[in-house]
């Protein structure tokens, strides 16, 4: 809303105001026959009222007023609540009366925020053409479709959309955008979605589509886990029959509690059996899909085929109705599970015009054990960390003064093989705090901001500690904290911002009895700038109407 600066409101007028609202204090509905009589926001006159009992007060006390440090601005403090913080809004609101700030409604707060995702774009745009893999899933808000994609080096935010259905037609226009923004898809990682594999294939005709492993392989493992609690509950089955047994009075109650506890032992042996079996084969199978051998060579389509192939007949050997479903339609979908492995066999022809095999090897184990020393925990995490180490000084005594670039040259093209989308996964637990606080009230303005601050905060840990998604991508150091850009971003495009980026919060003086304020849309509240006296905005105290 449009600021506007009263200048028929002449401090005589402005006293009346206060005078009258002084009077009518309490009676319902006055203070809204006053607001409406001058033409003003009651926002505006509980500010004249605050600052006048800050004069009175003042002036009338015996008291030196002490120089206090100046509380925090008001756009960087609520936007660090509710991003960095993950405040939902009842608790940004809370916060805010807690420490005495007003306005501090909810609805306010929710207002003060859509300016920012406003002025914020929904697809990130480039200022030259970028060659980029995509990772794309759905995420959904109370059954509304959320669309994801991001760069899978970076872990970027290229495009996100609130869409009202998740059609092939849908996708196909989301990536078609995403190609007026300069980006280049040489291919995309995602699950199966019948919408998002065909929108993808009709808008990007020549690149190639990986499918996920993670979704792929999902109710296997799930399978396991469904086992494995089957045979806990056999163990104790078989723990309760034993102690029956002591418990016997005679010798046919004794005989009949035996019967049972055999049986009980026969089922906990069989229920262990399988959970063992599925397990092992499952451990192999998880190794077989790494990119290299336990030695350091990288794996083929046709080796990987093979192993696949053996672990999926051993695994069905197992005495479980479940396995042969599930094994069905990971063999309907094996060329598209083996496909990744087709560029790290290419890949391995092109290194070896680089350097020799052994080093190769060496180089590849390298990075082998630092990517899964990320993904592991403690004394994995050390052991990890440790191997990658001794094969880079092996590789650095083979290679001599060649080891740093052929280093670099090896460890980027390794990065650059995607097997699954299990990245996006995590934009979907990122996004996941501020979904479940938003109450199904999510607009793209929401998204649009808190893509931005995903892709210009800085990683706290990780092989990507340090940096932003924005800076990974572009390859440039960000000027600022990622508050700072949004600040100067908002007011460098929207001509009317929500608040005064230099107007800092202020807490109120002790000794003022108020009630619950009214919860003014924040168009209203800022109507009408400070008084005549350049009094700060974020009057605390004003009485209810």
């Amino acid at each position: 809303m449009k600021f506007i600066r009263r200048h028929d409101l002449t401090p005589h007028t402005r006293i009346d105001m206060v005078r009258r609202a002084w009077l009518y204090q309490g009676i319902y509905g006055q203070m809204t026959h006053i607001a409406q009589e001058y033409r003003i926001s009651r926002t505006f006159l509980y500010q004249l009222m605050w600052a006048a009992n800050l004069q009175l007060e003042t002036l009338f006390s015996d008291q030196k007023p002490q120089v206090q440090d100046s509380p925090p601005l008001f756009e960087p403090f609520i936007l660090l609540l509710r991003l960095e913080g993950k405040c939902s809004l009842p608790s940004l609101s809370s916060i805010l009366k807690y420490f005495q700030y007003q306005p501090n409604s909810v609805g306010y707060l929710s207002e003060c925020f859509q300016p920012y995702g406003a002025a914020l774009p929904s697809t990130l745009a480039m200022a030259e053409r970028t060659v980029v893999l995509y990772l794309s899933d759905e995420i959904f808000a109370r059954h509304q479709p959320i669309l994801v994609t991001i760069e899978a080096q970076s872990t970027a935010i290229l495009k996100m959309q609130l869409a009202s259905d998740r059609s092939a037609q849908t996708w196909k226009a989301h990536f078609e955008d995403l190609g007026e923004h300069r980006f280049h898809s040489i291919g995309m990682a995602s699950d199966r979605g019948v919408g998002l594999v065909a929108g993808y294939q009709s808008a990007c005709q020549d690149a190639r589509w990986v499918c996920d492993r993670f979704h792929e392989f999902h109710d296997l493992f799930d399978r396991r886990r469904q086992l494995e609690r089957k045979a806990y509950a056999a163990i104790a089955k078989e723990d309760e029959a034993a102690h029956t047994c002591h418990n016997a009075k005679s010798e046919a109650n004794l005989h009949k509690r035996l019967q049972h506890y055999e049986r009980a032992h026969h089922a906990c042996e069989h229920a262990m059996a399988r959970y063992d079996q599925l397990d092992l084969l499952l451990r192999l199978l998880r190794d077989t899909l790494h990119v290299c051998s336990p030695f350091g060579r990288l794996r083929t389509v046709a080796g990987v085929r093979s192993e696949l192939t053996l672990l999926f007949s051993l695994i069905e050997e197992i005495e479980d109705a479940v396995l042969p479903k599930l094994l069905q339609s990971l063999r309907s979908h094996l060329d598209d599970i083996v496909a990744p492995f087709a560029q790290a066999e290419s890949m391995h022809a092109a290194l070896l015009d680089l350097l020799p095999q052994q080093p190769l090897d060496a180089l590849v184990l390298a990075w082998h054990h630092a990517h899964l020393s990320y993904q592991s925990q403690a004394k994995h995490k050390h052991y990890h960390q440790h191997e990658s180490q001794q094969w880079l000084a092996f590789a650095e005594g083979v290679l001599a003064h060649q080891f740093e670039p052929l280093k670099v040259v090896v460890f980027a093209k390794l990065d650059a093989i995607v097997q699954a989308s299990a990245l996006v996964e995590l934009v979907n637990a990122f996004l996941r705090p501020y979904l479940n606080s938003s109450k199904g009230q999510i607009t793209q303005e929401t998204f649009n901001l808190i893509m931005f601050y995903h892709n210009h905060r800085r990683y706290k840990s990780g092989k990507r500690q340090g940096k932003a998604p924005i800076e990974l991508l572009t390859g440039e150091a960000l000027e600022a904290d990622w508050v700072a850009l949004l600040l100067q971003h908002t007011q460098e495009t929207s001509p009317c911002p929500s608040l005064t980026s230099s107007a800092p919060l202020t807490l109120v003086p002790h000794g003022h009895a108020h009630t619950t304020s009214s919860q003014t849309p924040p168009g209203q509240a800022l109507r009408e700038p400070s008084t005549e006296s350049a009094i700060p905005w974020s009057p605390m105290g004003a009485e209810a109407a």
